[in-house]
C-alpha cells in the first residue's frame, strides 16, 4: 500500500516532551494514519526520524531549536489533516488564566527573579540544551532533577563534579522519578510519609519499593534519583554519594534504601566504604549483582520486593495465591512484556535463579540477547529506545505491548504472559483496561495464563485496588509484587 510522508517545521518552537509524547499518540489514533513523530530537529532526533520511515528532505532542514512535525499517512488528505491537528494542539494558550504562558519565566535566571527563595529545578529540554541548562541551574545554587536524557557520559561527569563543589544535589540525566518531601516529580507514585529515604539510579526500581512499603504501612521521607550511569565507573557514584550524604543529615530519615542495576566494582567498593561511615541502617538491592561484604549496619537484598520487606522491619507481605489453571505439556514457556525496565531485570534475574534460560533485548548478566529465541522463555523490555522510537514511552501509552500480546495468547509453546502495570503521575490513565482490551475474547478458556503486577498505590490517580478488581474480572492473575508475579509464573511452567 503507498503511503504519504508529511513534515512540517515550527521554528524556535519548544514543548516538554511528555506533552510532545500525547500529540504524538493522538495523530496516530486518526483514521488512515500510520505513524507520527514530534520532536526538536536535533541531527539524533533527525536520524531517528529518518530510520522510522519519516523524514522527507524538507525536514532534514530543521536546526536544534525547531520543532519538527512528521505524519506517514495511506493517503494525503489523512497527513494533511494529522498536521492540522498537530498544529492545533502545539499553539499556546493566549487568555489569561492558571494554563496561560503569560508571565511565566522562560529561562533558569528569570525564574530565580521570580522565586529568589527555590532551591529545586526540574529540567526537561532536549538533551542539546540539557547540560547547559542544568550548568546555569547549579552554578546559581540550585539541586537539579534532570529529566531529560540523551545527555553525554562527559557532560554528565563535568556536572555531577561541579554540584559536588556547589554542594548540591544533580539527579540525572535520565532521571524520571523523585518524591522530594512528599511531592511525586516525574513517574513517581503517591505514597505515605514515613522514616525511609531511597536512592534509586532506576525510576520503576524505586516505583515499585516505595510503593510497597506505602502500601504496608509505612512510608517515605525522600526518594531521590540519580540517573542510570551514575553508578558505572565512568561517573563513579558521585550523585549516590551526595543523596547518601543528604539522607544521612536528615533527621527524619532512619535507613536509607539503594537501588540500582549492578553497579562497577570499583563503585560498590566506594559505596561500602561510605556506608561504614554511616549512622544509619542501609538495604542494598542490587539486582542481579555480585555478592558484597557489608558493614553490620547494612543488610543486601535481592529483589524490589525483599527491599521492601527488609524495610518494613523483615515481615513479610502476605501470602501470593497461585493461579488456578492447568497447562497442556507443551505450554512450557514464558512471555514477559515490561513497561519498567528494572522490572523485566528482576523478572529475568529471578528466572536465572529458578534454573531457567531467558533471552531479552536487554539481558542481565547471565541472560542471552534476545534474537530468534521463538520458542523460549522472552523478556521484553518496551521501555527501551528501540521501542519509543516516535512513540510515547509505553507507561504513558502501553499499544505497543497489543501485537505481541496477542501473539503470545495465540502461541501454543506459551503458558505463561507475564506484564507489569505501572500507574502514577504520568502514567496511563487506565493501563487495566487497555490491557484487557488487548486480550482476544475467549483466550482464558484454551490459552496461556495472563499474570501481572501492579506498580503503586490507592492513592495514585488511577487508584491500585480499581485497576486490580478490573484484572481479575477479566481473569487475569494480579499478584502482589513484580517479583511474586515472576516467581508464580516459574512455578507454573515447571509444575
Amino acid at each position: 500500500m503507498p503511503f504519504f510522508i508529511f513534515n512540517e517545521i515550527k521554528s524556535s518552537f519548544y514543548m516538554d516532551s511528555v506533552a510532545l509524547m500525547r500529540i504524538s499518540q493522538a495523530l496516530m489514533k486518526m483514521k488512515n494514519v500510520e505513524d507520527a513523530a514530534i520532536m526538536m530537529g536535533t541531527n539524533a532526533n533527525k536520524k531517528i526520524l529518518a530510520n522510522a520511515n519519516l523524514l522527507k528532505d524538507g525536514g532534514k532542514r530543521a536546526n536544534t531549536s525547531d520543532l519538527l512535525i512528521c505524519v506517514r499517512a495511506r493517503n494525503q488528505s489523512a497527513g494533511r489533516n494529522a498536521l492540522k491537528e498537530a498544529i492545533k494542539k502545539l499553539a499556546r494558550p493566549v487568555t489569561p488564566g492558571p494554563s496561560s504562558e503569560v508571565g511565566r519565566p522562560r529561562s533558569i535566571r528569570s525564574a530565580i527573579s521570580t522565586n529568589p527563595d527555590a532551591n529545586f529545578v526540574l529540567i526537561s529540554v532536549p538533551g542539546d540544551f540539557a547540560a547547559a541548562e542544568a550548568r546555569k541551574a547549579i552554578h546559581h545554587g540550585l539541586n537539579v532533577m534532570l529529566f531529560s536524557d540523551n545527555v553525554s557520559a562527559e557532560d554528565e561527569l563535568y556536572l555531577k563534579i561541579e554540584a559536588r563543589k556547589k554542594g548540591v544535589l544533580m539527579m540525572g540525566p535520565d532521571c524520571g522519578t523523585a518524591i522530594i518531601d512528599g511531592v511525586p516529580l516525574g513517574f513517581a507514585n503517591k505514597v505515605k510519609r514515613g522514616r525511609n529515604g531511597v536512592v534509586g539510579a532506576s525510576g520503576t526500581g524505586v516505583q515499585e519499593v516505595t510503593s510497597l512499603i506505602s502500601q504496608n504501612g509505612e512510608g517515605i521521607t525522600h526518594a531521590l534519583g540519580v540517573g542510570g550511569r551514575d553508578l558505572s565507573e565512568a561517573i563513579g557514584g558521585i550523585a549516590t554519594l551526595m543523596a547518601i550524604d543528604k539522607l544521612e543529615a536528615d533527621p527524619k530519615t532512619e535507613q536509607i534504601i539503594l537501588i540500582s542495576k549492578p553497579p562497577s566494582e570499583k563503585v560498590v567498593t566506594t559505596l561500602v566504604e561510605r556506608i561504614k561511615r554511616g549512622r544509619k541502617h542501609y538495604i542494598v538491592c542490587f539486582i542481579g549483582g555480585a555478592e558484597i561484604k557489608l558493614p553490620p549496619n547494612a543488610q543486601r537484598v535481592f529483589t524490589l520486593k525483599g527491599a521492601a520487606e527488609a524495610a518494613l522491619g523483615g515481615n513479610a507481605f502476605k501470602k501470593n495465591p497461585f493461579p488456578k489453571h492447568s497447562l497442556t505439556k507443551n505450554q512450557s514457556t514464558i512471555r514477559g512484556f515490561y513497561t519498567g525496565g528494572t522490572l523485566a531485570a528482576e523478572t529475568q534475574f529471578l528466572m536465572q535463579k529458578a534454573g531457567l534460560i531467558v533471552f531479552s533485548n536487554v539481558p542481565v548478566p547471565g541472560a542471552q540477547v534476545l534474537g530468534h529465541a521463538k520458542d523460549r522463555n522472552q523478556i521484553i523490555d518496551f521501555g527501551e529506545d528501540e521501542y519509543t522510537v516516535g512513540r510515547p514511552h509505553p507507561i504513558i501509552d502501553p499499544e505497543i505491548r497489543r501485537i505481541p500480546i496477542q501473539d503470545a495468547i495465540s502461541n501454543p509453546n506459551v503458558g505463561v504472559v507475564l506484564v507489569d502495570i505501572v500507574i502514577g503521575y504520568g502514567a496511563y490513565h487506565d493501563p487495566a483496561e487497555k490491557l484487557i482490551g488487548m486480550l482476544p475474547e475467549g483466550w482464558s478458556n484454551t490459552g496461556p495464563i495472563v499474570i501481572a503486577s501492579v506498580t503503586g498505590t490507592n492513592e495514585d490517580p488511577q487508584n491500585r485496588l480499581q485497576q486490580v478488581k478490573k484484572l481479575e474480572n477479566a481473569k487475569i492473575f494480579v499478584a502482589n509484587s513484580n517479583a511474586d508475579a515472576a516467581l508464580s509464573a516459574i512455578t507454573c511452567v515447571q509444575k
